[in-house]
């Protein structure tokens, strides 16, 4: 039966980067959300176009900030890319992610003439065109902050292409995959968290293929991450934002002298340390006063001994005081909403 379908068994955690865990802390920091599944099935000649993600978040994940979009084959195979961009070749056992919500095109071929979709994101879709070659897809949503920090999503390419079909992983997708359609099929209790944590594994495992696959020479924070030296900075960085941390005393616990490591840091990542660490302390900050949290527990939570310096630094770093931003956030997320049965496809 599909809801005895097992969970994938991770790849080797020996593989993991060196910065895996800053990655961890970071997508929990900007609240990484995942729900609202689609069983999509098709018959060539077919075109959907999906609006930007900023067009439709309040409909698929309300209270979200950004919206992440993703695809995977199933069966059959099909072609996904930009709205006006390149259409990549899709099949089974690819996943395709669009990290900045970008307009996007998913067709039997390219040049097919595409349709709105309007809003079927919490139900099964099949669309029958000339009985051509079948695809099925599975797609979802995550949501996460944004502002006032979040340097993985900047660093991500408008489209991540990744796939079981190759490397030392391969299966590791496919199998997130039947979980999915397994728990949206058998609708037991708790088939909603489920379904919203492999949307999040998915979403991982993309990235964390793309880390490996980046060139030696690559800058950028995901390259950071993949730095022995700078991946601990980071890390360590992320495990201690309270700490009273210097350049002198951030190049010790990496082993570099200042000089080396300010160099290196500003080169892979783009800023000084320092900056980093203020900019990573504001994002944390954010996300406890979205939760109700008073700004003298806020304060001392990263790093500051007063909340009035607090409230400068934020003010300064974002725009806003503490106050300004709570009152200026939507009200905590409600659970994941309307995650489709994969029973009774709809025209």
């Amino acid at each position: 039966m599909d809801s005895a379908i097992p969970l994938p068994t991770p790849p080797d955690a020996a593989a993991d980067l060196a910065g895996s865990d800053t990655l961890s802390d970071l997508l929990h920091a900007v609240r990484l959300t995942g729900a609202a599944f689609f069983d999509f099935e098709a018959g060539a000649p077919w075109a959907e176009m999906q609006p930007a993600g900023a067009t439709i978040a309040n409909a698929v994940l309300p209270g979200v900030q950004h919206l992440i979009a993703y695809h995977a084959v199933i069966a059959g195979c099909c072609f996904g890319g930009l709205v006006g961009g390149e259409q990549i070749r899709l099949e089974a056992g690819d996943v395709i992610v669009f990290p900045h919500g970008d307009a996007h095109v998913m067709s039997s071929a390219p040049g097919v003439p595409a349709r709105l979709d309007r809003g079927r994101y919490r139900r099964p879709v099949r669309v029958d065109g000339n009985g051509g070659e079948r695809s099925r897809l599975v797609c979802g949503f995550l949501g996460c902050d944004v502002r006032p920090f979040n340097p993985l999503i900047r660093a991500l390419p408008p489209v991540l292409h990744v796939s079981d079909r190759r490397g030392p992983n391969g299966g590791w997708l496919g199998g997130l995959v039947q979980v999915a359609l397994a728990e949206s099929r058998s609708r037991r209790s708790g088939g909603e968290t489920v379904l919203a944590r492999v949307s999040e594994l998915l979403f991982v495992e993309a990235v964390r293929r793309h880390v490996e696959s980046l060139p030696a020479d690559r800058t950028g924070w995901l390259s950071g991450l993949r730095d022995p030296q700078i991946g601990r900075a980071l890390a360590a960085l992320h495990a201690r934002p309270d700490y009273g941390w210097t350049l002198q005393a951030l190049a010790r616990e990496v082993a570099l002298s200042r000089s080396v490591l300010a160099e290196r840091f500003t080169q892979l990542i783009g800023q000084p340390p320092m900056q980093y660490l203020a900019n990573w302390r504001m994002q944390i900050g954010a996300g406890s006063l979205a939760r109700g949290d008073k700004v003298e527990s806020v304060a001392l939570q990263v790093g500051y001994e007063s909340a009035a310096a607090f409230s400068r630094a934020f003010k300064k770093l974002v725009g806003r005081s503490p106050s300004a931003w709570r009152a200026g956030q939507w009200p905590a997320r409600p659970r994941p909403r309307g995650v489709a049965s994969g029973h009774g496809l709809t025209k």
